[in-house]
């Protein structure tokens, strides 16, 4: 990204230094599609636009921020689509039956904990790489969604006890003007900048990812650093998921298909390294709002949803392939 975007010189010196040279020029990206966006289309720039972009985005934010562990150990989760689904699901039928909403939130977000363990465990126990576990639990957490469900749809009626509550999650503003859910967003953004840059976790998750057998040979538990990722991205999956019920006050079996690319997409375009061991929480935070304002601009443009498609999948490859140039840049120094 940084190589095709404004340079990172630009940016205040402030700003560049709490971010990494990738993140910059990420940055940069992003507020270059900012002022297109202004260009194109007088209304972009406007508090209501911005402020629904933030909406938008804050679930999948949610869920990035727990993935972005998950990478930046060197692996990857692609099930968080169907934990998100599963998740959901579980609250909304637990409501239904008359389960108080703070309760049925809690075991949602229970459903979410242990899927990121199943999947965590399957990986440091069993050795399997994850990319083929994930592969599995996403058709397997997927299919429990629907059979706990038999395939219906879950509504729920404002007019249920605590529903008109429990929408407030997903609902509400705060101050009457900021959206819950991007609300929710941030403190798990900040939450997730302060564990990988102030915690021993976070500085253990570096060194698993930069080289695994070292760390392990300075003492550092890796397989509990993995595990704890993967229940970190079911966590945050599962948060996401009851963001949604509580949004919609619906969810169905297939609710989330794809998300887990959207999400992968937000991770990789923040600069993290596919591979592990580089990256930043407010990368993510960056990719996150790159992705929702290119389709924020689409969406105003009136660009079909296909190619919209097309148009991200070709952000993700220029992410991927600068990362790769970046690299064997610096092997070659």
């Amino acid at each position: 990204m940084t190589s095709i975007t404004t340079p990172a010189r630009a940016i205040p010196l402030p700003l560049r230094r709490l971010l990494h040279a990738r993140e910059s020029g990420v940055f940069a990206a992003l507020v270059a599609l900012f002022v297109l966006g202004v260009v194109l289309s007088p209304s972009f720039a406007q508090s209501d636009n911005l402020l629904s972009v933030g909406q938008q985005i804050a679930q999948i934010g949610i869920m990035a921020a727990g993935v972005t562990f998950v990478i930046l150990n060197g692996e990857i989760d692609l099930s968080v689509g169907s934990i998100y689904a599963l998740s959901a699901i579980s609250t909304g039928m637990l409501i239904s039956n008359g389960w108080s909403w703070p309760l049925a939130m809690l075991a949602g977000l229970v459903v979410g904990v242990l899927a990121g363990l199943l999947n965590g465990l399957a990986v440091v126990v069993l050795g399997v790489p994850s990319f083929i576990v994930t592969l599995g639990t996403l058709s397997v957490f997927r299919g429990l969604a629907l059979l706990i469900s038999d395939g219906a749809p879950i509504s729920l009626s404002s007019s249920q006890p605590g529903v008109a509550e429990f929408n407030l999650l997903g609902q509400g503003e705060l101050f009457g003007l900021i959206p819950m859910q991007f609300v929710i967003f941030a403190v798990v953004a900040a939450i997730g900048v302060v564990l990988l840059s102030r915690s021993r976790f976070g500085f253990n998750t570096y060194a698993v990812g930069g080289n695994q057998e070292a760390a392990r040979l300075v003492g550092v538990n890796v397989k509990r650093v993995k595990l704890t990722a993967f229940v970190l991205s079911g966590f945050t999956a599962a948060l996401a998921g009851v963001l949604g019920l509580s949004f919609l006050s619906y969810v169905q079996g297939v609710t989330g298909q794809g998300m887990e690319l959207t999400v992968i997409s937000a991770v990789i375009i923040g600069g993290a390294a596919l591979f592990g061991g580089s990256g930043t929480m407010w990368g993510t935070v960056i990719g996150v709002a790159f992705i929702g304002l290119l389709q924020n601009i689409l969406n105003i443009k009136g660009i079909s949803s296909f190619w919209q498609t097309v148009v991200t999948g070709l952000v993700i490859v220029a992410a991927v392939a600068a990362d790769t140039w970046q690299r064997r840049r610096k092997t070659r120094a």
